[in-house]
């Protein structure tokens, strides 16, 4: 009974990594040509994902690469008003650390023997067990597992629905080694998270593991074709840094800094997401997890939702390696309830984060009562 995972991200690995431990070999595919193909982002606050790590056999290894000192988070209003302020003792639980998810996805990359992972397989279509790449080349499949994204070709073998945008439209940057570059921006962002709040705009500054600070600075309430009239000209990274400082009016200056000080990495990412409680009907052969089936707003539940995913369909193979439909249809109704759980509290932080007075309402929210 062969199963293959399309997709070589958290929640795909997670899974080949789970199954492995209980004997069950899986292959992943994967459209990169190697690991070290394109950036992975950068931080991720993993929570309730530790489990999955728990039972890939692998947390004592992910807390010597977690940062505790990500806890930390600053939270201020756009006049520089500073709202709530959290330092993290250096002995704290790493309840929900940071780590940097490259060093995640290499850590999972390095738990899987050699060859379980095939690079440079772009999938195409699939069907009657078997799968079709780019490159013309097939592969068998029993159980075909769906783990490639928001824009996975796997989930219309399930589904119609596709990620829509939600009115959010974000542009990353970042400063490289701000400690010996801007140590007084360093001092002011802190350890951890850094969050400007107000006037349907965000800032979120974070500090990765390598010593770079990336930026993202979110429009909120404006369309898919935002960027296009937004004046921001993303092929002149200077002229960009100066329009999107033009686009903080009465912002503290030390905030427009932040901007200034950033290097020609200039991104615009449009946010999408897809229906709340999106669900199918289950079948043996075909599955989802992570973004694939339930891409969510991008609040800090995603990647725990994925190493979930890939953890409890991994226990769920294993416990039923000779029935994989009772695995499926079992692994769906606790996903199912999981995600919807989550997509609706992510959905309830993205009102708050959309409202006139959201750097308040998050305080109200981070410290209920």
């Amino acid at each position: 009974m062969t199963i293959t995972i399309v997709g070589a991200g958290l929640g795909g690995l997670a899974l080949a990594r789970v199954l492995h431990v209980h004997g069950i070999e899986a292959v992943v595919y994967e459209r990169e040509a190697s690991r070290e193909a394109r950036g992975q982002g950068g931080m991720l606050d993993i929570h309730s994902g530790q489990r999955a790590l728990r039972e890939a056999g692998l947390i004592d290894r992910f807390h010597s690469i977690a940062r505790g000192e990500g806890q930390d988070m600053r939270l201020l209003e756009p006049d520089g008003t500073l709202l709530l302020q959290e330092d993290t003792p250096d002995d704290a639980p790493l309840d929900r650390p940071e780590v940097d998810r490259a060093d995640l996805r290499n850590l999972l990359l390095d738990s899987l023997p050699e060859g379980v992972v095939r690079w440079g397989h772009a999938f195409e279509s699939a069907g009657n067990g078997l799968l079709h790449f780019a490159d013309g080349s097939t592969a068998t499949y029993d159980l075909l597992v769906g783990a490639d994204g928001a824009q996975s070709r796997v989930r219309a073998l399930l589904t119609d629905a596709r990620p829509a945008h939600i009115g959010q439209n974000v542009v990353e940057l970042g400063i490289p080694d701000i400690d010996r570059t801007h140590p007084d921006l360093a001092a002011m962002v802190g350890r951890g998270n850094y969050w400007v709040l107000g006037n349907g705009l965000s800032l979120a500054a974070q500090r990765n593991g390598d010593g770079r600070v990336r930026i993202g600075l979110s429009f909120y309430n404006t369309g898919e074709d935002w960027f296009t009239t937004s004046g921001i000209p993303f092929d002149d990274p200077a002229a960009a840094r100066a329009r999107l400082i033009d686009l903080l009016p009465g912002w503290d200056a030390r905030f427009t800094a932040l901007i200034a000080a950033c290097d020609d990495t200039v991104v615009p990412r449009s946010i999408t997401s897809l229906p709340i409680g999106l669900t199918w009907p289950s079948r043996p052969d075909v599955t989802l997890l992570g973004d694939a089936a339930h891409l969510m707003p991008p609040v800090g539940e995603g990647a725990n939702m994925a190493l979930l995913d890939g953890a409890v369909l991994g226990l769920a193979l294993a416990a039923r390696p000779d029935d994989f439909s009772s695995a499926v249809k079992e692994y769906e109704r606790e996903m199912f309830e999981r995600t919807s759980a989550a997509a609706r509290m992510s959905a309830r932080i993205q009102e708050l984060l959309t409202s006139p007075d959201a750097s308040r309402r998050m305080l109200e929210f981070f410290q209920p009562g």
